[in-house]
């Protein structure tokens, strides 16, 4: 792959608590859009529920759109993990990536 962007883990992030090392995540064009995506439309929903908020609306109704804020999240989450786990394994198929040990706290974050 020639053209690759990088972007962070979880880990790498800066996230102290999550006690991971850091390792490089770097997405294929096609991936990279996706993942922007999903943050764009999480970022417009967010708008969302802050202008309902701000606009007195029920509150059942904030909560259904936080909920699919939530579900966008762990969605652009588990991709990223899903394209770490791909990297991983064929990039390093000597095991020198990221362990079964630190995918798992990672997909427990998410939890």
């Amino acid at each position: 792959m020639t053209t690759r962007a990088p972007a962070k883990t979880a880990a790498a992030s800066g996230s102290a608590s999550a006690g991971l090392d850091t390792v490089s995540l770097h997405l294929d064009p096609v991936e990279l859009g996706s993942v922007l995506a999903r943050l764009k439309r999480a970022q417009g929903q967010i708008g969302g529920v802050i202008s309902m908020i701000e606009g007195g609306r029920d509150c059942a109704d904030i909560v259904t759109q936080m909920a699919a804020v939530s579900k966008a999240l762990d969605k652009v989450g588990f991709a990223l993990i899903a394209a770490g786990l791909k990297q991983c394994l064929t990039e390093h198929p000597d095991g020198s990536g990221m362990d079964t040990a630190q995918l798992e706290k990672l997909f427990l974050s998410l939890a």
